[in-house]
């Protein structure tokens, strides 16, 4: 098979599952939308080892299409379909965690679904089968995991219709939930993504193969089927990575097996998926489970999704991906929304990909998703972090700073806020001075940064963030949710000041903002006397690669604040060179300033 025939698909078949377990129980279940299921058989998988205080288990919620398989056991089994994520030494790393994948209720891989026997009859449910919600997939599991006496989750993670599991799990089973990760999901799903769904329903059911469901004694739907997953498939993928896959050989296609239009060689890659997938899959389980997604809304019955989120207990990890078009980045902003709002614990990242919606099942952006998660469950199961900071005035460790010595605003901003204060840092990069108040046992934190690998290297110091243009606003936060806001050398390079220090004096009770002194005499003399743009220990940029868009002088800062009734509390202006404070001319012998402020 050539390069651009794989896909998330690539790796799954109708192979039997060597290493499955089954438990069935046999008191009725009853379903949330009404009737119920006499009896209940639960195909599920188990890797690693529960340890003695069975505090590392880690419950994957798969998607529509997937299974309990996923991943291989040793070198002899089949490929499981996250092969990229869980085994010994990966991200979900089974040589430390107990995982634990079931295939969901309603599928059609050994847990009770269409397929399998009504008891009352003898025969195949089918069409029969009853309606099915999230909420009921996940009673199940728990129902699981009673079975195997485990009380707590170390964390509930999956992506798509997974990632809607993952929310219900912490919603309604708050006590049981130490860390929820859900990837590439939403709380509801869209208009648009509904009538995707709806078109591949309509796709089975007018297949003549249907029978109105009851069609297991003979061929069944299998064009119908076919093509509901090549339309799904289409909104798994992007533009740009099919036509990285598709475009230059548009004109050769593979010659498949399939009795689908092969023209171009999108269409032979469809034919070659769908056909695949109709020898693994059922018809009414397609059905049923797409009908579950779509009915899905986590708010429902609740006065906001905020709402929702208060009746967690867990620290969050959220992640999109750029291109996923089916559950796009604002959603995902929606959820992270809510929790802020509910003042949970977050960390949120829309990571950068080409790859679409199945980008959390694909290599490409592995290093960043995959980095993630295995930073997040190492601070939710040791309690510390991965990596630390080291003590004031060594080097600052990162190297992709542009601070190549330790942050001299951050030494004095440290002793400004007393302990046990909580505190929101506005453009935190990679959580340097977060660290340090955590190590001081600082608990209300939170970072808001742009760059994704300045939040993970902030998630390895055990710290939430959350990516965040500050030029948005913060809409997301209430008023004086925060004893102490921070913006350390942010202020002159997002596009409104106005609009982020105003916000950031709402948010805050008090807010600390430090910034480079455009007015100091070295720059003067550059401007003046040379006629180049000036370059200073505190301003490390030339002209052409300079973040800064706001030029600001200590006066300019101290004018504004008297415009917009700012209280100045103090203000330190600094030598950086030589680490003193700055009392004659501060404006003209100070390159670095440093205000706390209030707003009433």
């Amino acid at each position: 098979m050539t390069d651009n025939f794989s896909s998330s698909d690539s790796d799954r078949s109708a192979a039997q599952l060597h290493h499955a377990k089954y438990v069935t129980f046999d008191e009725a279940l009853t379903l949330e939308l009404g009737g119920q299921l006499e009896r209940v058989t639960v195909c599920y998988e188990t890797y690693g080892t529960l340890s003695p205080a069975r505090d590392n288990a880690v419950y994957i919620c798969h998607a529509l299409s997937g299974d309990s398989h996923v991943a291989r056991h040793d070198d002899s089994d089949e490929a499981g379909w996250w092969d990229l994520v869980v085994g010994p030494g990966k991200a979900i790393d089974t040589d430390k965690y107990f995982v634990i994948c079931a295939n969901i209720l309603g599928g059609c891989r050994g847990t009770t679904g269409p397929n399998c026997a009504n008891p009352a009859t003898g025969k195949a449910y089918g069409a029969e089968f009853p309606r099915i919600t999230i909420a009921d997939m996940v009673d199940v599991q728990r129902m699981l995991l009673d079975s195997l006496a485990i009380d707590k989750l170390l964390a509930v993670i999956g992506g798509s219709m997974g990632g809607m599991q993952v929310l219900q799990w912490a919603v309604g089973y708050p006590d049981r939930v130490r860390a929820a990760i859900p990837l590439a999901t939403t709380c509801r799903l869209s208009a648009q993504a509904l009538g995707f769904d709806i078109v591949g329903r309509n796709a089975i059911r007018k297949d003549p193969g249907y029978r109105d469901g009851q069609y297991y004694d003979g061929a069944g739907p299998a064009s119908g089927l076919a093509i509901a997953r090549m339309i799904g498939h289409i909104t798994y993928l992007s533009g740009e990575s099919m036509e990285n896959k598709f475009d230059a050989d548009r004109h050769n296609p593979r010659d498949v097996d399939y009795a689908y239009e092969k023209e171009f060689s999108v269409g032979s890659y469809l034919a070659y998926l769908g056909g695949r997938f109709v020898d693994r899959f059922d018809a009414n389980s397609y059905i049923k489970l797409s009908l579950a997604m779509d009915q899905f809304d986590l708010a429902s019955g609740r006065p906001s999704l905020a709402e929702a989120m208060r009746l967690t207990r867990c620290r969050w990890l959220v992640i999109s991906f750029t291109s996923d078009w089916l559950f796009p980045a604002r959603q995902s902003r929606t959820i992270v929304d809510a929790i802020i709002a509910a003042e949970r614990p977050v960390t949120y990242c829309n990571v950068e990909s080409d790859c679409g919606h199945d980008a959390f099942l694909l290599p490409d952006a592995l290093d960043t998703y995959g980095a993630m998660i295995e930073a997040f469950l190492a601070r939710t199961f040791n309690g510390a972090a991965v990596v630390d900071v080291p003590p004031a005035g060594a080097p600052c460790p990162d190297e992709r700073s542009i601070f190549h010595s330790r942050r001299l605003d951050y030494d004095l901003i440290e002793k400004l806020i007393p302990p046990g204060k909580g505190v929101l840092d506005l453009g935190c990069g990679d959580g340097e001075l977060l660290a340090r108040f955590k190590r001081r046992g600082q608990q209300d934190l939170l970072g808001l940064e742009l760059d994704s690998q300045a939040i993970l290297t902030a998630m390895r110091r055990g710290l939430d963030v959350v990516q965040f243009d500050l030029d948005t606003g913060l809409g997301s936060f209430r008023d004086r949710q925060f004893e102490v806001v921070l913006l350390s050398q942010t202020l002159q390079t997002v596009s409104d000041p106005k609009k982020v220090l105003l916000e950031m004096l709402r948010v805050g009770e008090v807010g600390i903002a430090s910034f480079p002194n455009f007015a100091h005499k070295d720059c003067r003399r550059q401007l003046c006397e040379l006629g180049v743009a000036p370059m200073t220990s505190e301003l490390p940029y030339t002209w052409y690669h300079s973040p800064n868009r706001h030029f600001l002088s200590i006066v300019d800062f101290e004018n504004f604040c008297r415009e917009f009734g700012i209280t100045i509390h103090r203000r330190i202006a600094l030598d950086s060179t030589s680490g003193v404070e700055v009392a004659d001319n501060p404006n003209l012998n100070a390159d670095l300033a440093i205000f706390v402020l209030s707003r009433p």
